[in-house]
């Protein structure tokens, strides 16, 4: 196959691992700068130019794509779409997956666990907000933050008042969220690959910490995750759409809630935790599924 990696850092970690990973199993590789691209949108014969020259003749692509650049990263991956080129995850599933707010009304729709949570951007009753959540202590955390940054644990109601009110004058919109304290400042990250949990790690936040996040300096290692935390992570995924995601998990009183469905997760942590080769994974079910649509598009051409 000749697959496409979109990814802004070639010597990243996880960037890195796809490519050695496809080209053992003898595939042909291509990293490509997202936001280098620019394309030609027409219904006869849409294109995507990269450097010049027009990018044709793959069979999948893989999108790494950072939240910084989410708005065109899945433009981009829409036009390879278009092309008929399988996507490892939607653009949809992506997009949907990114908009915090939109992936926990979605994931509570359908009963998943979830830590109560408020939404506000203005609130005229701070009082009441807090008390929507169970009160201090809380989580607040901006909504278009990522890595643990922007997220602060209020441990009382005045603190709490003060960075609500804060956040407020930056006009920003905010998630207050109970804080789970019997999680001890550490979560677990369930590495969904084709609706099955392939890999799961806990990540323990640094001492003082109650971020987990490693990019914040916390710890990883392997972990037996129970049947509850596995069929939550494979629903999660189900309702992003998300053929491959982390699902970030907290062991709560009242059984396993979700954090976060990460549509790029890191492989970095999960394989060095685990001992696994992850990213051979991705490309194993890359080859299934590539190939089952090229089938499939052959078979409706037969039919015509």
């Amino acid at each position: 196959m000749k697959i496409a990696i979109l990814s802004r850092g070639p010597k990243l970690y996880s960037t890195r691992r796809l490519v050695e990973a496809a080209e053992l199993r003898g595939h042909e590789v291509q990293v490509i700068d997202v936001l280098r691209c620019y394309m030609n949108i027409n219904s006869v014969n849409p294109e995507i130019h990269y450097k010049g020259e027009v990018l044709e003749g793959f069979d999948a692509v893989i999108p790494r794509i950072g939240a910084s650049v989410t708005f065109y990263g899945t433009a981009v991956l829409r036009q390879f779409e278009m092309m008929n080129v399988f996507p490892l995850n939607e653009s949809v599933a992506i997009t949907r997956s990114r908009d915090k707010l939109r992936s926990l009304q979605l994931l509570s729709r359908k009963g998943v666990g979830l830590p109560v949570t408020g939404f506000a951007h203005s609130p005229d009753d701070v009082d009441d907000l807090l008390k929507t959540v169970g009160g201090a202590p809380v989580v607040i955390k901006l909504l278009e933050g990522t890595q643990g940054v922007g997220v602060v644990l209020a441990d009382t109601h005045s603190a709490a008042t003060s960075v609500i009110q804060a956040f407020n004058g930056l006009k920003a919109n905010i998630l207050v969220q109970e804080f789970i304290k019997e999680a001890g400042g550490a979560d677990i990250r369930a590495f969904v690959v084709g609706g099955k949990v392939i890999a799961a790690m806990k990540r323990q936040g640094k001492e003082g910490e109650f971020r987990s996040n490693l990019h914040q300096g916390g710890s990883a290692h392997l972990v037996k995750i129970t049947a509850a935390e596995r069929a939550t992570a494979v629903n999660a995924a189900k309702i992003m759409g998300l053929n491959v995601c982390g699902v970030d998990l907290l062991r709560s009183n009242h059984g396993p809630v979700v954090m976060e469905v990460n549509s790029s997760p890191g492989l970095e942590g999960i394989e060095g935790a685990t001992g696994k080769d992850i990213a051979g994974m991705i490309i194993e079910f890359l080859e299934k599924n590539a190939l089952k649509q090229r089938r499939n598009r052959g078979r409706t051409k037969g039919q015509g």
